[in-house]
Order: C-alpha cells, then sequence, then structure tokens
C-alpha cells in the first residue's frame, strides 16, 4: 500500500527555491514511498525525515482526526496529532511544516476517495 493511500504526482520541493517535475521513474521509486535519502540526487543529505506515514484516527463526516509519524532511518523522527476538514479540504491544525500538512492533505483526499466509492451501491447486471 502506498504511504499516501494513492500514487501522486506534482513538484518537487526538496530544493526549496528550485522546484522540479520528477519523471514517473522517480515518482515510482523515491516520491510516493519515502526513504529517497541517499538515492534521489535532490534529496537533502543531512535534514529532516525521511518518510511520512499517516493513519485515521476518525471521521464524523465533517472532520478527519489522524495521526502523524515523520521517520528518519526507519525511526521515529516526529509524530503528532491532526485535524482535516472536509468542507474546507485542508489541515486545520498545525503541522509539522508545510511539508507534512501536504502530505497529509494528499492522504486525507486519498481516504475520503476510497472511502466515498466504498460507500456506493453496487450495480447490479
Amino acid at each position: 500500500m502506498l504511504p499516501l493511500g494513492d500514487a501522486w504526482t506534482g513538484l518537487c520541493r526538496a530544493v526549496p527555491d528550485q522546484p522540479f517535475q520528477p519523471d514517473d521513474s522517480l515518482l515510482d521509486s523515491f516520491c510516493n514511498f519515502g526513504y529517497a535519502r541517499g538515492h534521489c540526487p535532490r534529496f537533502p543529505a543531512d535534514r529532516g525525515p525521511d518518510a511520512a506515514r499517516f493513519t485515521i484516527v476518525s471521521d464524523d463526516g465533517a472532520v478527519l482526526r489522524l495521526y502523524y509519524v515523520l521517520e528518519r532511518d526507519h525511526r521515529p523522527y516526529a509524530h503528532g496529532p491532526l485535524s482535516f476538514s472536509v468542507e474546507r479540504n485542508e489541515i486545520v491544525t498545525p503541522a509539522e511544516g508545510a511539508w507534512t500538512a501536504a502530505q497529509a492533505r494528499a492522504y486525507a483526499t486519498s481516504y475520503l476517495r476510497r472511502r466515498d466509492e466504498s460507500a456506493r451501491p453496487a450495480i447490479e447486471s
């Protein structure tokens, strides 16, 4: 299973002043799984976490409560709770930086897509 629930595309911001559009091979090998340090030439060598993990703690329909764990070298680096407003489509509690908030939003979006798909009635043939 992909850590963010789905495969995602977008700009790489590992080097903040040099946004970069990764190709499919980079996305499939590193960007969507984490632990790119030492493998991707754009990944910062000495700072921050290597990967982010999320889980849904509760879903009341209006707010998703998530918990995140940032990892470095396969060990916890930072962790905490987050809230996601379904109506506003955004993280509404402070996160461990914009990077974590963006990934939490992606995870919540994937979760909501899967939740909504599973709630649809099956079409009989």
